[in-house]
Order: C-alpha cells, then sequence, then structure tokens
C-alpha cells in the first residue's frame, strides 16, 4: 500500500536514496542475484557493460564515446531498469521533490504548511528519464530555465524570487537520469553552463543564483571529437564526467547477425514465407565488417550497425517483391536480391575522396564482390590455387563453358522455373556444388550455384556485370572488349 501523506511516508520507515545510490543498490542485488542486466546489449560483454557497472558502483556521470550505431542510447535508456519502481514525491511540485528532502520552494512551502498531511503522490520509474538531443541552437533556458516575466508580474514578485523561475529539463529531471545525445554538438558556452550542475549543485539565471542542489544521473554521448566537425567536450567538461566509456563495433559475424535479427523488423508473413540461408545473412553481416576497413569509406565517421539492419530488410523485402510479381507462395533470398541493398549500403556511409570518384554504388557493388570473395573460401576451395594445382581443376568445366561464348543473366525478379534453368544450363556448375556440399536442399544447393559464379567471378575466372535488378556473367577475355568502352562512351557525353 502507497503512503498518501507524508505522516505515512514516515511511519512506513521509507528511507530516501539518491538516484545514484538507488541504481548502485539495484545493480548489486542484480549481479548477487546473477541476473542479466541490459538486455538485447550484444558484443559488450567483457568490454562495456563491466565498464558502466563499475561506474554506476562508483556513482559516477558516465560519457559513451564511440561511434555512430554503437548502441550508446540503447545502453542509456535501459539504464532506467537499475531504478526503483516507485519514488514518492510532493504532490504539485514541478521537480519531484523527495517529501524527506524538499529542495524547491513550492515543496518546502507545502511541508511548511501541512505537515504530516502533505499529500504524496508516486512516480514510475518509465517516467524518470529524460533525453535532449545536443544541436547547436540549443540554449541555457532550455536545459536550465530561465526568468519568467509573466509569472513574476501575475505574484508580483521581484527577479530575486525562485518562484519566478521557469525549470529546463535539467531540474525537471531532479532524481532522474538525464541524457545528452551527442554532447560536442552543444555550443561551448552552454556545455560550460552545465559546469555547475554536475559539480557546485547550483544554477545560475541571468545573473540570479540559486542554490538547488539537484539530484541527477547524467550520460552523455558522443562521437570521437576528431569526426564531429562541429564541435567538441570542452575540457572542464570533460574532465566532470567521472567515468568516459568507449564502445565499439561487433568483433565477430556471429554477434553481428544476432544483432541484426533482433533490430530487424520483418513481419510476420516475411518470417514465414521467405528462406534466407546462413550463407545470405553472413554475407550481409561481411559488407558491414568490408565497409569498416574501405580504403574508399571514411574510418572516422565509422559504419554504422544500422547498415545491415537496413541491408537485411531490404534483401527479404527484394525476395517478397518478387515473390508477389510471381505470384508464389514462398521463396527463398538469393544473391541477385544483393542488388537491392544498394540503397541501404549507399546511404550509411562517408565516402572519402577516392571513394567520391568511383562512386557510392560501384564502392557498394565493390562491398558486396569483398564479402562474397571473403566466404568463398568457406565453402568451395580457393580457385587461384586450384588452377595452378597439379590435380583436376574442379572449375574447369564451368569457365570453358563461358569461354565457348556462352552467357547467362540472373535477375531478382524471375521465376523460380527460369532461374533453375539459367542455372543448370551452366557446364558443371551443378555437379561442383554436388560434389562439395551433397546433402543439401534444392533451394540451398540453387543458392550455392549462384554463389559460385559470383566466386569464380572475384577470383577473374569470369566476369559479372550489373544489369539492372540482377547480374550477368560471361567470358572473362569477353568483358575486356565491353565493360570499359561503354562507361568511356557515357562519360565522353555526358
Amino acid at each position: 500500500m502507497q503512503a498518501k501523506t507524508l505522516g505515512e511516508l514516515k511511519a512506513s520507515n521509507y528511507t530516501s536514496l539518491s538516484v545514484k545510490e538507488e541504481l548502485r543498490k539495484n545493480l548489486i542485488s542484480q549481479l548477487q542475484n546473477k541476473e542479466a542486466g541490459f538486455e538485447g546489449i550484444l558484443g559488450y560483454d567483457e568490454t562495456v557493460i563491466p565498464e558502466l557497472q563499475n561506474a554506476i558502483l562508483s556513482r559516477h556521470n558516465i560519457l559513451l564515446l564511440g561511434l555512430r550505431g554503437q548502441a550508446k542510447t540503447k545502453i542509456a535508456r535501459l539504464l532506467v531498469n537499475l531504478l526503483d519502481e516507485y519514488i514518492p514525491y510532493v504532490s504539485g511540485s514541478e521537480i519531484f521533490d523527495d517529501p524527506l528532502n524538499p529542495i524547491s520552494w513550492y515543496a518546502k512551502n507545502e511541508i511548511a504548511t501541512h505537515g504530516d498531511d502533505t499529500p504524496i503522490s508516486w512516480q514510475h520509474r518509465s517516467e524518470r528519464y529524460t533525453e535532449k538531443l545536443a544541436t547547436p541552437d540549443v540554449t541555457v533556458a532550455d536545459l536550465i530555465g530561465d526568468v519568467d516575466p509573466i509569472k513574476a508580474a501575475t505574484l508580483k514578485l521581484t527577479y530575486n524570487d525562485e518562484r519566478v523561475i521557469h525549470f529546463g529539463l535539467i531540474p525537471r529531471a531532479h532524481r532522474s537520469i538525464f541524457v545528452i545525445n551527442e554532447l560536442p554538438d552543444l555550443q561551448a558556452r552552454i556545455q560550460v553552463a552545465l559546469f555547475n550542475m554536475l559539480q557546485e549543485k547550483d544554477i545560475q539565471i541571468r545573473g540570479f543564483k540559486l542554490r538547488l542542489p539537484l539530484d541527477v544521473q547524467f550520460v552523455f554521448t558522443a562521437n570521437p571529437e576528431d569526426y564531429t566537425n562541429r564541435g567538441s567536450i570542452v575540457t572542464p567538461l570533460k574532465d566532470r564526467i567521472e567515468s568516459q566509456i568507449l564502445t565499439h563495433y561487433p568483433k565477430t559475424i556471429e554477434i553481428s547477425r544476432k544483432i541484426t535479427f533482433q533490430e530487424a523488423k520483418l513481419t510476420a508473413e516475411q518470417r514465414r514465407d521467405i528462406e534466407a540461408d546462413g550463407l545470405v545473412k553472413d554475407l550481409v553481416e561481411q559488407i558491414a565488417f568490408e565497409a569498416r576497413k574501405s580504403e574508399f569509406i571514411d574510418q572516422k565517421s565509422g559504419v554504422s550497425a544500422r547498415l545491415t539492419i537496413s541491408a537485411y530488410e531490404n534483401l527479404i523485402s527484394n525476395a517478397e517483391r518478387r515473390m508477389l510479381i510471381n505470384n508464389e507462395k514462398n521463396t527463398f533470398v538469393r544473391l541477385a536480391d544483393l542488388s537491392g541493398i544498394i540503397p541501404a549500403v549507399t546511404g550509411k556511409i562517408e565516402l572519402v575522396y577516392e571513394g567520391e570518384l568511383e562512386g557510392p554504388a560501384k564502392v557498394a557493388h565493390t562491398l558486396i564482390g569483398k564479402a562474397v570473395k571473403h566466404l568463398f573460401a568457406r565453402y568451395f576451395p580457393d580457385p587461384e590455387r586450384a588452377k595452378k594445382s597439379k590435380t583436376a581443376n574442379p572449375y574447369t568445366k564451368i569457365t570453358e563453358w563461358f569461354t565457348e561464348g556462352n552467357t547467362i543473366a540472373i535477375a531478382d525478379d524471375q521465376d523460380l522455373a527460369k532461374y533453375t534453368k539459367e542455372l543448370m544450363a551452366v557446364d558443371g556448375l551443378h555437379e561442383l556444388v554436388k560434389k562439395f556440399h551433397p546433402k543439401l536442399s534444392e533451394n540451398q544447393t540453387l543458392l550455392l550455384m549462384e554463389f559460385v559464379l559470383h566466386g569464380l567471378a572475384e577470383y577473374s575466372q569470369v566476369s559479372k556485370n550489373y544489369i539492372n535488378g540482377g547480374f550477368g556473367f560471361a567470358d572473362m577475355f569477353d568483358s575486356l572488349f565491353n565493360v570499359d568502352l561503354d562507361e568511356e562512351d557515357e562519360d565522353d557525353f555526358r
């Protein structure tokens, strides 16, 4: 039974804790009971989360520093789960004053007037989280507050009186978690205004100094300073933030996959009707890994985990579109569907000068090619070594078929029958896949047949051309006379 008056609260022997003590208390309980905290945060079990727990145990304000798409804001939002479910406050208080430790004029006056009969309300932990995205136009008034002349006139008060202040976001986050995202984007003079909030526990508004010992757990997020050209974190503020925790991208494909499938928003129909093999899932993740070491991409900017999430959603949607066009009841994701992820990739990479010269679409195709090449060795022998080996080259029949002038085109909207026919036409392709992977399903066999063509193209055994909504394969020698000349002609007529 929740107390409704100050007297009832005192009688219940309620102990008042600061928000940092509250987080610490609940974390200790969580660790002792070996409960899993920070659900949904993957890949940080041995790095970020232990450092975060140390910061909470130390009652520190926290700066999460890392590139985009590293779950910084998600971590901050999960801290709410470490708060008590309900806390009491003086009814009507703007800043949710602790009844046992009031700090505002309103709460002190209420308690002085009503004593133990002072009405008490209860605040749920979900309401004890405030988040502000830092932008250059954020003012001191937004964060801390300002003098309200209308209040002053109405109540006939001087500007020296606390009651004329209109509180900003931080005072209203009293006894709560307050998050400022992208801290370097906050103007330096606004960052300076936070100094006192963090250390001296007073606020200054238009020359009026008010002792207001706010109880706030600050969490800041930021990209590294060398990336955010718009600004940096001023040194004294950095000094007042006790713990700086560095985040990072997933270190393995397995973790990256788990994050993608956790965050990807797929419909029940997509999950039911569209089969996505482990190969295509790994390819999507590998594209991001290749992007994070590409010379065409600005590594200071980073390659967000959102790239793989959006790419995977697009991959599934591309397969779904084909299924709907061909009036099929189900389908499986093909490598031709990778043409559908280009918009997801190009929108999430920042190119350096060399990348700009290539163009975003070409860079995206290059990343796809490198991902294919990386994973090819997991499924089939290295084509370059096979070519030099004294034993029989397993790819000879396939490459000779193309040498004879044969070509195939795999479009992303082909129905299953046409897709199968195209792949089966390539001499030796089906036998190769069956030789190395005899126990696969029909769909998986077809997928690997397509994968072999892409792999051979990356090893320069056959040529691969990008066609609208898919890929065309031909003899390597033949492509030398076509592709480059066409591209030059286009440039001449621009």
